[in-house]
């Protein structure tokens, strides 16, 4: 007798309805946002498949948010939530997304990206409060209550803020804070010492704890997309943003990384604030330097490829990285990751990966340690 096949979403960041399962095809959608139309993080367990090679299919991947992001795309999976890797007999045709899998256990998951949970955010916070130097405060609530964690260590004149995860589903920016984090505080590392000498680092290593745990892939429980809000943020639509924002008004910022994914370029590469109206010489010359410090030392970065640059005295002051350019004259920065894999260096197996987020967390600390000495210390 063949069991039958069960699928679940009820826990941290689950994702995914089931239309029907009809023997080994399983017809699926993706659940949009808390009254928002985005939506295309999926992250789901199969109980019962166990040896059969299943075809699963999203029959509303037409309509997401960016249907650019799957030609080319490979479904994450794993069997221990440990090791993920990609399901090579992933395609996408007539506006559907499917794959075929055979588990080899009696469970398996599957994840638009390799799943950061709010349990291992914990960890990571806890971790990280309890290494000599660093402090552990909460800027505020969200909308459904969970702490905004803030992490500070340094004692340089230099603030330097990293902050990730304005959008939830784009995991791989919390697995970018974990490898950063675990850079900044090794005793052993030498650019960990030289920066924490030069700059105070002031962390955020999740701007959207509701929508992760909600399973969203762009905005927070109220269905607001924070990284719009940097212009007005308020404490009923986007206090996440408010809070932060107001820290930031107390420390000042020199220099900001915000780290997020993208769904559709398969290419690591920066977005800066070329089109703010207060733009330097000087700003520009940094943001280059850095962009150029980078691509030296990391493989996987390049400068080609990426997204195109506003106008002067156009750039949308409702997104950070402008924001902050604008509002305290920063070095200020976007980083983007792939959701697919990496096509200047690809890895069939894994495809862009936690491990290879990580890593290049340590090579962007490193290609700022060149530059810090340049940053303005006002």
């Amino acid at each position: 007798m063949t069991d039958m096949i069960r699928i679940s979403t009820a826990f941290d960041s689950g994702n995914i309805r089931v239309l029907d399962i009809s023997g080994d095809d399983v017809s699926l959608e993706i659940v949009r946002d808390n009254d928002s139309d985005f939506y295309q993080w999926f992250h789901f367990r199969v109980i019962g498949g166990r040896g059969r090679a299943i075809r699963y299919t999203i029959r509303n991947a037409a309509g997401s948010a960016y249907p650019d992001g799957w030609p080319g795309y490979r479904v994450c999976w794993s069997e221990d939530r440990e090791q993920w890797g990609r399901v090579a007999d992933t395609s996408y045709a007539d506006g559907a997304l499917s794959w075929r899998h055979a588990a080899e256990g009696d469970s398996v998951w599957f994840a638009y990206f390799a799943p950061y949970s709010m349990e291992r955010h914990h960890d990571l916070v806890a971790a990280t409060a309890a290494m000599p130097g660093v402090t552990l405060a909460s800027l505020g609530q969200t909308l459904d209550g969970q702490e905004m964690d803030y992490l500070r260590m340094g004692e340089g004149p230099v603030q330097v803020w990293l902050y990730a995860r304005q959008h939830p589903g784009e995991s791989m920016a919390e697995w970018w804070m974990e490898g950063a984090l675990e850079t900044l505080t090794d005793p052993h590392d030498p650019v960990a010492r030289l920066l924490r000498r030069q700059a105070t680092f002031h962390i955020v290593p999740n701007m959207n704890p509701d929508g992760s745990r909600r399973g969203h892939l762009r905005t927070n429980a109220a269905g607001v997309n924070l990284n719009r809000e940097w212009n007005g943020p308020s404490a009923e639509k986007s206090p996440e943003v408010l809070c932060v924002r107001n820290r930031m008004d107390e420390t000042g910022v020199h220099f900001a990384m915000d780290v997020h994914g993208d769904e559709a370029i398969p290419h690591v590469f920066l977005a800066g604030f070329e089109g703010v109206p207060s733009l330097t010489e000087k700003q520009g010359g940094l943001f280059t330097a850095f962009e150029t410090a980078l691509a030296r030392r990391s493989p996987d970065f390049q400068t080609r490829a990426g997204y195109a640059k506003a106008r002067p005295g156009t750039a949308n002051l409702a997104m950070s990285t402008n924001q902050l350019a604008e509002r305290f004259g920063a070095v200020s920065m976007t980083l983007e990751m792939p959701f697919k894999d990496n096509d200047d260096l690809p890895d069939p197996v894994h495809g862009w990966s936690p491990e290879r987020s990580m890593l290049l967390a340590r090579d962007c600390l490193a290609a700022l340690a060149e530059i810090i000495g340049e940053l303005p210390a006002r």
